[in-house]
């Protein structure tokens, strides 16, 4: 039975990922653009086309259904377009792909703020290390719920339905993957704030108390959203100069 499961989840996934009609939200990226600008522990957003990417963008009431992140060339291929970017893939699980692979798809770098460089590189190793890693297949429940394009869900409901399966470490979708290599070097995307007041001293001082929430309950728009990260645009960092443009006479 287990096998059977496992199989169904794979044709499963395989129909999940293919592409869906309709007009893309965002503007197509300049790949090259994006390539000069992107630095090692930058997260990329991904304005997916896929039918997967309908029902994350429902559920998540955002433009981004997919998140990966820049490793620049640690893995040394040696080649052209080498795999510079680790996500975690619905049929392959965690792996390193080219920034070519989103190339006609609409995208966004998120960049860490004042990240240290030994962080960037204790994340980068905690992102390597989980290449291979693969989705538990036979619970293949899991991924029956995204075939709704708009399953009737209240919107309190929607982010709690993206927490794959029991949390079993080996079930990574691509935010709760990024999520925990952020948390491993203890950045924060998304805390719960809470403010406490200390009056040990006679004065009552109120004081923010971060709280890590839970890997799994993270989508590819906190990032966009978490006041640490940075929204980096390669068109204004080439150089915007409005004066330059060419436009179509009517």
């Amino acid at each position: 039975m287990g096998l059977i499961l496992e199989k169904f989840g794979f044709l499963l996934a395989r129909y999940l990922q293919k592409p869906s009609p309709g007009r893309a939200t965002s503007a197509p990226a300049n790949i090259e653009q994006f390539r000069k600008t992107i630095k090692p522990g930058d997260v990329l957003l991904v304005d997916g086309n896929e039918r997967i990417s309908v029902a994350i963008k429902y559920l998540t009431q955002s433009t981004w259904s997919h998140a990966a992140v820049y490793i620049g060339d640690c893995l040394n291929t040696g080649i052209s377009d080498p795999p510079c970017l680790i996500e975690a893939d619905l049929s392959a699980g965690v792996v390193a792909v080219p920034l070519s692979k989103y190339a006609g798809l609409g995208l966004r770098i998120c960049r860490p703020v004042s990240i240290r460089k030994e962080d960037t590189k204790r994340l980068i190793d905690f992102l390597t290390g989980r290449l291979g890693m693969r989705y538990d297949m036979k619970n293949a429940i899991d991924l029956l719920r995204y075939l709704l394009p708009e399953p009737p869900v209240p919107v309190r409901w929607r982010r709690r339905m993206l927490a794959l399966g029991s949390g079993d470490p080996t079930r990574a979708i691509c935010s709760t993957l990024i999520a925990q290599a952020f948390q491993s070097i203890r950045y924060p995307i998304l805390p719960e704030i809470v403010t406490e007041e200390d009056c040990k001293t006679g004065d009552c001082i109120s004081r923010e108390i971060l709280h890590i929430r839970h890997h799994s309950l993270f989508t590819p728009r906190d990032f966009d959203l978490s006041p640490y990260f940075q929204v980096i645009k390669p068109a204004i960092e080439a150089g915007f100069d409005y004066k330059a443009l060419k436009w179509s006479h009517d």
